[in-house]
């Protein structure tokens, strides 16, 4: 037990402990709170935060995030609506457009926060657009907590079957079923792509009709100041309603926290495995071993002297930017990934903030943050390889770099352990783990162990900073152990 346990274990009792800081651990937490019962939160590192953390990684004055940088499910989080984080100085801010992918034609199309103004620009594609996206809009509310929730039945059956039967075909087919043209096609290949698998997966057009329409409907906003706000005022709304944070205090087992009637861990599988040790029947534990990660994530974070200079002058309006041209390039991009090969012409996300919040850099300067994905645990240096395809849509990119900070998947692991070999989702998000996560049951938070439950986005909903998965762990532990 660390020094930092012993303490608080010697003050008082707690009802709840929570082992990880992230925003499913900080959710978790303000839930247990808010239902009235006493809970500690318990964080390994010296911040808190998890993949929701900012800092000068690169040059004084310039902040970066060291995980996540662009929050759409964090905007439309139904859990994170709930609480009053505004008092707590979170502000979103959205850039003038959610979205840009430049062509080499020159050409960008934007996803505008409208989806009459992002048919607008799509040309002859432009009715199959607005037929696509418009009713996924306006049936959004009655979608979203069955996409973004526990598996359980529908509310809303037949909005959910319309939205189902698109989002389980392949990306690449629905794309070029629906558009004729290449700047349809590539925008969305490109949000596609964040399902960080190969595009002619099922599933895969899952990832671009829910972050296409949360983009329509609340926008793919970042907070002011860097993405630490956000963990800043999760942690700011627990300790008003009573809870405690400890941080320097990492749990390697158990038995190293003081009796409790709940834990919960925000920790992926292979760490529930050794944290929880033999308490864990062999069958689940034997289940939780076969889970399967992901594929990883190169970061980089730049210092700018001045804006990307963008040869598409519509990139200038958006907070993100996916490069990696045509439909074709980015699928196979992404089917090599998936192969465990390294993409010469990777698939780069990009994210602009100062363009829209000059609070992280100083007068006059710019910070941008990007990554691609590869194999996971995969060490060959990607720098060269993202920066050369910046520069194909950006020429003289490299010229405005003033200091640059190299992340790779090992890294990222190292500052965060629930990155298992750079993998940003918590796991591998295929078809079998969308139902299984991480392993099939009516409860998936809930252990066989009375009181253990997982709260990380390796459970329902899964990856993003939402909150949802903390929120939703924790009810279950209210109903079951807490109640």
């Amino acid at each position: 037990m660390s020094t930092g346990i012993k303490e608080r274990a010697a003050e008082r009792k707690y009802d709840a402990i929570v082992v990880g800081s992230g925003p499913n651990g900080l959710s978790a937490a303000i839930t247990i709170a808010r239902a009235g019962h006493s809970v500690l939160v318990v964080e390994a590192e010296a911040t808190i935060g998890g993949g929701a953390r900012s800092g000068e990684l690169t040059l004084p004055g310039f902040i970066h995030d060291l995980g996540s940088a662009v929050h759409p499910l964090g905007r439309s989080s139904s859990f994170f609506e709930s609480l009053p984080l505004h008092e707590h100085g979170l502000e979103w801010i959205h850039p003038d457009a959610p979205l840009a992918h430049p062509l080499d034609n020159g050409s960008a199309p934007l996803m505008e926060r409208s989806i009459e103004g992002t048919a607008e620009r799509l040309g002859a594609d432009g009715r199959a657009y607005r037929n696509l996206m418009a009713p996924l809009a306006e049936d959004w509310r009655k979608i979203s907590p069955a996409v973004l929730g526990p598996p359980r039945p529908p509310r809303h059956p037949l909005a959910l079957t319309r939205f189902a039967v698109l989002a389980i075909r392949p990306a690449t087919m629905l794309a070029r079923d629906l558009f004729d043209g290449e700047e349809a096609r590539s925008l969305f290949a490109g949000i596609a792509a964040h399902s960080v698998s190969a595009l002619e997966l099922p599933m895969t057009s899952a990832a671009a009709l829910v972050l296409g329409t949360i983009g329509h409907v609340s926008g793919w906003p970042f907070p002011r100041g860097g993405a630490g706000k956000i963990a800043d005022a999760l942690a700011g709304h627990l300790c008003s309603l009573g809870g405690e944070i400890i941080t320097h205090s990492p749990v390697a087992s158990l038995d190293e926290l003081p009796p409790t009637r709940a834990v919960l861990l925000d920790v992926t599988p292979r760490q529930v495995v050794r944290i929880a040790g033999g308490r864990l029947p062999g069958s689940y534990r034997r289940r939780l071993e076969r889970y399967r990660y992901g594929p990883g994530a190169f970061k980089l974070d730049w210092a700018l002297d001045g804006p990307i200079p963008w040869t598409a002058s519509e990139c200038l309006r958006a907070g993100t930017v996916h490069v990696g041209g045509t439909l074709t390039e980015i699928a196979e991009a992404e089917r090599q990934m998936a192969r465990g090969r390294i993409p010469e012409q990777p698939f780069v996300l990009l994210a602009q903030q100062t363009l829209a919040d000059p609070t992280r850099a100083p007068q006059g300067k710019h910070t941008a943050w990007a990554y691609c994905h590869v194999p996971n645990g995969a060490t060959v240096d990607m720098t060269e390889r993202i920066e050369r395809q910046i520069e194909r849509f950006a020429p003289g990119f490299r010229e405005r770099i003033l200091a640059r900070c190299v992340t790779s998947p090992a890294q990222l692991e190292r500052q965060n352990a629930n990155l298992i070999g750079g993998d940003i989702a918590g796991g591998s998000m295929d078809l079998r783990q969308f139902f299984a996560r991480p392993t099939l049951h009516s409860v998936p938070y809930a252990t066989p162990v009375p009181g253990l439950y997982i709260c990380s986005s390796s459970t329902p909903p899964g990856g993003g900073v939402h909150g949802l998965c903390g929120h939703l762990a924790a009810r279950a532990a209210v109903r079951y152990s807490l109640g």
